[in-house]
């Protein structure tokens, strides 16, 4: 019985990570051997949020749409993770909810915005260090963290871009693969750098550099989750860096002779 469970979790999690980001990696994967066999990477670019439409109204369209379906698989992975016999039972505490075992809940605002953060800190910093290093040595495509054009919606829509991407990466790479890895009996070490090593493999379109920072930031938030067993401090942090470096890139990117 346990070895068919085992089956059926492992079943599971490629369903998801095919419906998500172990999609985006085999992309990934295929779009920098694209780049690579066209010219070296130092000369490719890597567009993050890119206009679908030249009609202001469509384009908004398709970024909502897109923005909605991309969450659908952390509906999948909330709903696996939720314990439907206590769901079931009414427990005023209800201890089968997703929500509860990720630690995906403004249940202590203050302190998850604090470590947050810091953490959006101690990666950022470090981050850029590593784009200009990446790009020094080669190994980096040029990042145009935004491409959309200018309209009154352009802010928030970025501003959905960046927790879309926090919610989708650290509920599922780090809250759902560390609980379904710890159930196929594998150790913490081994969970962390498998999620880890995901993280990194579905950027590595962008290069060598950010494949290694994200590796890197993986670690750091994988342990983290591990101490707290809350992963809004993760999706905070996450989102945080993305929205600067989104928003700050369309309204201040021309002005600095970027983009």
């Amino acid at each position: 019985m346990l070895v068919a469970s085992r089956r059926r979790l492992r079943i599971e999690v490629w369903i998801v990570l095919g419906l998500s980001l172990g999609q985006s990696a085999v992309y990934s994967v295929v779009q920098l051997l694209d780049k690579m066999t066209r010219a070296p990477l130092a000369e490719g670019t890597s567009t993050l949020n890119r206009s679908q439409s030249t009609r202001e109204y469509f384009d908004l369209t398709y970024q909502l749409l897109d923005i909605i379906f991309a969450l659908v698989p952390v509906l999948l992975v909330i709903y696996f993770l939720t314990d439907q016999r206590h769901a079931a039972a009414g427990d005023g505490g209800n201890p089968g909810s997703a929500f509860r075992k990720l630690g995906f809940n403004f249940a202590r605002p203050g302190r998850d915005l604090l470590q947050g953060l810091g953490l959006a800190a101690l990666i950022g910093i470090p981050s850029l260090g590593l784009y200009a290093a990446g790009r020094a040595l080669g190994i980096t495509t040029a990042i145009i963290p935004s491409a959309l054009d200018a309209y009154w919606w352009t802010v928030p829509v970025l501003i959905l871009s960046a927790i879309r991407h926090a919610v989708v990466e650290e509920v599922i790479v780090v809250g759902y693969l560390l609980d379904r890895f710890g159930k196929f009996g594998w150790g913490m070490p081994v969970s962390i750098l498998v999620s880890a090593l995901l993280r990194g493999s579905y950027h590595l379109y962008q290069g060598f550099g950010p494949f290694i920072g994200n590796v890197v930031m993986g670690v750091v938030f994988a342990w983290l989750y591990t101490r707290t067993r809350r992963v809004m401090p993760l999706v905070i942090a996450h989102a945080l860096l993305d929205i600067v470096a989104f928003v700050g890139f369309s309204l201040f990117g021309r002005a600095v002779g970027l983009g």
